[in-house]
């Protein structure tokens, strides 16, 4: 049978407190999150690998507080002192270029003077980050770090659930316990897998099943 087209369509994740599971694997960093009055000089850095909810909790955190939320890269093309006017998140830190170092170091200086909660959320923790920066590196690695650990089974359980509910997709019975002792134990894992299973599923008309998922996990190229 020929392949059919299939259209990448963009899915809008659901980043509500509601739908946030905490595990063992994330509840140091929920609770943390929870506590911003306990923020050593009002920053907190939130660490974790990708698709791990770093940006669902920094959200759900920025809906809590009123933040608002930016990213680090390209942080140099704005007008800083416009985001200095309460709580404030800043995505991605460890994908600032070498301007953004600047303008990141004025704006958690100008954060830390007019006492607003700064939270920095980043895939690298900053003692293994390249700033070139060092007044910087060194307010970044003096900031309290809380990271997301790998998921447990019940997390990751749940994070393919979400996966799945983003896309609109139900799953048949079954489904969920025969995959997740078969996926790799990582958020990137199961990420790629939904992605593999959607598309196979779209492009060649077959049913979302264990069967497509048992040829996904033999073959996620197809």
């Amino acid at each position: 049978m020929a392949k059919q087209l299939a259209f990448t369509l963009s899915t809008k994740p659901a980043l509500g407190r509601d739908n946030f599971f905490v595990s063992d694997a994330n509840q140091l960093a929920v609770a943390a999150l929870e506590r911003t009055d306990t923020w050593p000089n009002g920053k907190l850095v939130l660490s974790g690998p990708a698709a791990s909810g770093k940006t669902h909790l920094a959200h759900v955190w920025a809906g809590e507080v009123g933040a608002q939320i930016i990213a680090a890269k390209g942080l140099s093309a704005l007008d800083i002192v416009q985001h200095v006017s309460g709580p404030l998140v800043v995505e991605d830190i460890d994908q600032m270029g070498g301007d953004d170092e600047t303008a990141m170091f004025h704006l958690h200086n100008l954060m830390l003077a007019e006492g607003h909660a700064l939270l920095m959320t980043t895939a690298t923790p900053p003692a293994q980050m390249d700033v070139s920066l060092p007044d910087l590196m060194s307010r970044l690695q003096g900031t309290t770090l809380v990271a997301l650990e790998a998921p447990d089974d019940a997390l990751l359980g749940v994070v393919l659930l979400k996966m799945f509910s983003d896309r609109q997709i139900n799953l048949p019975s079954g489904l969920l316990d025969y995959v997740l002792p078969r996926i790799g134990r990582s958020f990137a894992d199961a990420r790629a897998f939904v992605d593999a299973l959607d598309a196979r599923a779209l492009s060649e008309g077959k049913p979302i099943g264990i069967r497509l998922a048992g040829e996904i996990l033999r073959d996620p190229q197809g």
